[in-house]
């Protein structure tokens, strides 16, 4: 094991918490040759798969069987899923009503593989997805099948919008993640050669003006304005606006809707086209179906992924018929037409809008974030609990001490925020492992829990899911880490 591994969770001996781990079904005598098979995977995944793996330093879980919000491991050991393949299975692990549309196509013979031929499966999906777009965006909305990423769907979009205007410039804002290749990766957060014209997004806790709320947001909509109409800003009229109405892997942080009605102003004044990035906030996560209509905002293009493929790859743009003016072949992919993940994300997007889970969503949400408001109560080390819908944060940050007082803000009065404690988030993302809970980190230092459970996940559920938070919170608030 190399010294950036994580050292593999014990079966034998973890803390039950107050919902209790759920036990495996592996008997004693079987539990070593179980966590023999389990040890041997993980160290051959260590010993050969690229330095740039994520999630599997973390997690580090063998997953062999799952059902809805339950992951079962090699170990035997079952867990609870609040990272949800980053928000893909918004139905949770192996739906029902998947796997049916999944065994359908697969049972009719029809092909795999197509390029961008037409096919029943395709007609079904896109008139699906129409179904539930914003009316104003499906009156004359037009659909670009690509990449099976929504990294490659957001690489589309700032080619579209670029060709469409003839302009080069992209607006885009701090803490944005829109995917890993290139051109995704100059307007996301953490680009370090930048050609995007970086913007200010609103928060509360750690506002860029000092100020949060209803004013930060103004302050951050002025300044865009600035940019735009000062003809010596050095920003030239761009060829597009993207932006994410939650901002996730950025730490979990909903846009104000009065913000993003104001952007959408800015840039429709301008004729500046304006790009939501729904991958991770759509069908339902965040308590309506796409995220942009909280606010009632239409945009000129949406970037859709993740989600809309019911656990396969499939990602999509979406966008106004007038910007439709790529030649034959402008834009293509290899593998944009595949039908399982079409027949999967049909079954999905359907099964979402009948039950009605956006508003389950957004009720069973709401009811997460008073619990953990209670908890950032009870516990120094909570700085801030945010979120919308299914889609929740809870920032870690260093607790007061009497050798490290709270310092001062110059321009709010009294105490800023507590330095965000990176230590204490991952300390307490492994007490929740082990206490068979699964949840990922965010934000501007990896400081921030994120929650993102199924939207299927029942009360009884939730209800497990918090009891183990709070109590990983808990033992790692007792025993404090060393912080550098």
């Amino acid at each position: 094991m190399t010294v950036t591994e994580t050292a593999v969770v014990p079966v034998e001996g973890a803390p039950e918490g107050r919902a209790g781990a759920e036990k495996g079904c592996a008997g004693a005598s079987g539990t070593e040759r179980v966590r023999g098979a389990h040890e041997g995977i993980l160290r051959r995944q260590s010993a050969r798969e690229s330095a740039a793996r994520t999630y599997a330093r973390a997690l580090p879980i063998v997953p062999v069987r799952a059902r809805g919000l339950t992951i079962e491991g090699a170990d035997g050991r079952r867990y609870l899923d609040c990272l949800s393949g980053a928000g893909t299975l918004a139905l949770g692990h192996n739906h029902p009503v998947v796997l049916e549309a999944i065994r359908k196509v697969l049972d009719s013979g029809a092909p795999l593989h197509v390029l961008d031929l037409a096919t029943p499966v395709k007609d079904a999906f896109t008139t699906e997805l129409f179904r539930t777009l914003p009316p104003a965006l499906a009156d004359r909305a037009r659909v670009q099948f690509c990449g099976p990423a929504g990294t490659d769907a957001v690489e589309a979009a700032l080619k579209l919008v670029r060709t469409a205007t003839g302009r080069k410039g992209v607006l885009a804002f701090t803490g944005a993640y829109h995917g890993m290749t290139a051109g995704a990766l100059e307007a996301s957060g953490g680009a370090g050669d930048v050609r995007v014209t970086r913007l200010p997004f609103p928060q509360d806790y750690r506002c860029p003006f000092g100020v949060g709320g209803e004013r930060g947001a103004e302050l951050s909509a002025r300044w865009t304005e600035s940019l735009l109409d000062d003809t010596k800003s050095g920003v030239p009229l761009p060829a597009g606006m993207i932006l994410e109405p939650v901002q996730g892997e950025g730490g979990v942080h909903p846009a104000p809707d009065a913000w993003l009605r104001r952007m959408r102003r800015i840039t429709e004044t301008r004729a500046i086209p304006l790009i939501a990035d729904e991958v991770q906030t759509g069908v339902g996560r965040t308590g309506r179906f796409w995220a942009v209509e909280h606010s009632g905002v239409v945009p000129d293009v949406m970037v859709l992924s993740k989600a809309i493929g019911g656990s396969l790859p499939l990602a999509v743009v979406v966008y106004r018929d007038d910007l439709d003016v790529w030649k034959p072949g402008a834009h293509a992919g290899t593998f944009r037409g595949n039908q399982l993940a079409m027949a999967a994300g049909t079954a999905t997007l359907a099964f979402v809008r009948e039950n009605r889970l956006a508003e389950r969503a957004a009720t069973l949400g709401a009811r997460m974030l008073d619990r953990l408001r209670c908890l950032a109560a009870e516990f120094p080390c909570v700085g801030d609990v945010r979120g919308r819908g299914l889609m929740i944060g809870i920032e870690l940050v260093t607790p007061e001490s009497a050798s490290d007082p709270a310092p001062p803000d110059p321009v709010l009065g009294g105490t800023g925020p507590r330095p965000a404690a990176p230590a204490l988030a991952a300390a307490v993302q492994r007490e929740c492992l082990r206490r068979g809970l699964i949840v990922e980190l965010g934000g501007r230092h990896a400081s921030v829990i994120r929650l993102l459970p199924p939207l299927t996940i029942t009360d009884e559920q939730t209800d497990a899911v918090l009891d183990r938070l709070a109590d990983a919170v808990a033992a790692v608030a007792a025993e404090p880490v060393v912080h550098p």
